[in-house]
């Protein structure tokens, strides 16, 4: 972990492209008053996504403490990647936890989050986040009720839960740049929790015909690009299991009339972070890591720094070079973060590392994970 003597200020020094003005040509020259027009080229946008949002019960205490024992402030915690996210065309984040209420906070194993994570999270730049984990009924109808109408109030959109039939035959269409982008989200499942009686659609859970059906008819609906959030995988595995190769290769080659169904896919729960690989042409993150967490224990009962590393994903799309095409990737980056547990803070590694803190063994651990499929080949490059 840094300590405190060593926490940096972050900055982000990626510039987005803006689009070139090219000048059109006309039958005459241009002449006196009367300039050449001059027509702007479709521009891209660029889409940053991070991983878990688990607040335990430390975590809790944490933002007590950075609220001055009154409330609970999480902006603290995530102000060292706020750069990163804010400068985004739309950001993603993945709210595993629901709030609870009335001071009714917990954390392992039924976790109840304070409502001030909302807030936080659209401070920091977050556009919309998933909600859809094994965690997501930890506290019923009730939970997802109060976690969402959090969500709404702070103006951050969210996917992958419902309070309601029809919002969750909705697709979360978000705007980016020129671009519209639905973000879609799933689990594996909810700790064995049943769904609540009577609504079979609260939580979304992962199945193929229906993943590709939703984005199917996201598609229909006018989606520029399909943004699937799959919590997935093995705890404390750093490789992708069968499961997660499986389905990446499935829905990846899904084609509606020789175009992707599905655009990019974003992986949590594994607590670690995972791969990055190109598969069928698309991006797929097996496993991002927890951005928030606090010190974690693995299965073996031991102590795991792996718990508190994790990465953020960014990708640039460019608009498709014929009508009804796709929309590419043409630059995808990753970000190595840290949760300094000490400090109470999310920390950009490669900063950190540029201003003489000494991580650079945690930053390449997350390196060599992230490029362990091949990612480098296909383009992926470390991002500040």
């Amino acid at each position: 972990m840094i300590a405190r003597s060593r926490q940096v200020a972050l900055a982000l020094t990626a510039v987005l492209a803006a689009g070139a003005a090219c000048q059109a040509r006309d039958h005459e020259p241009p002449g006196p008053g009367r300039p050449a027009p001059s027509v702007a080229e479709p521009r891209g946008f660029t889409l940053v996504a991070s991983g878990d949002v688990l607040p335990h019960d430390t975590i809790i205490d944490r933002a007590r403490f950075d609220a001055g024992g009154t409330g609970y402030d999480f902006r603290p915690m995530l102000a060292g990647i706020r750069s990163v996210v804010d400068r985004a065309d739309v950001a993603l984040c993945h709210m595993e936890t629901v709030y609870g209420a009335d001071g009714d906070y917990t954390g392992y194993p039924t976790f109840k989050s304070p409502p001030e994570v909302a807030p936080a999270l659209a401070a920091t730049g977050y556009d919309g986040c998933s909600t859809a984990s094994n965690h997501t009924l930890d506290d019923g109808a009730a939970g997802i009720r109060r976690t969402l109408d959090a969500l709404d109030r702070a103006g951050v959109r969210h996917a992958g839960s419902a309070r309601a039939e029809e919002e969750a035959r909705t697709a979360t269409v978000l705007q980016a740049g020129p671009a519209k982008v639905a973000h879609l989200a799933y689990t594996y499942d909810t700790n064995g929790l049943p769904l609540p009686d009577g609504q079979p659609w609260a939580v979304n859970l992962i199945d193929e015909g229906r993943i590709l059906a939703d984005a199917r008819a996201a598609r229909e609906a006018g989606a520029d690009v399909v943004v699937v959030s799959m919590h997935w995988g093995t705890e404390w595995q750093d490789a992708p299991d069968d499961r997660q190769l499986t389905l990446a290769h499935t829905l990846t080659a899904a084609r509606t009339g020789g175009r992707p169904d599905i655009d990019l896919i974003l992986g949590t729960h594994a607590h670690v972070p995972q791969a990055y690989e190109k598969v069928n042409g698309t991006w797929v993150i097996y496993g991002m890591g927890d951005q928030i967490a606090g010190e974690m224990t693995n299965h073996q009962g031991a102590k795991d720094p792996r718990g508190n590393q994790s990465t953020l994903g960014r990708f640039t799309f460019a608009p498709p070079a014929r009508p009804g095409g796709r929309w590419e990737v043409t630059k995808a980056e990753f970000v190595p973060q840290l949760f300094d547990v000490d400090a109470g803070r999310v920390v950009n590694l490669n900063r950190a590392l540029a201003q003489g803190a000494g991580v650079q063994a945690v930053r390449d651990r997350i390196r060599d994970v992230v490029l362990s499929r091949g990612a480098a080949e296909d383009g992926l490059v470390m991002g500040e």
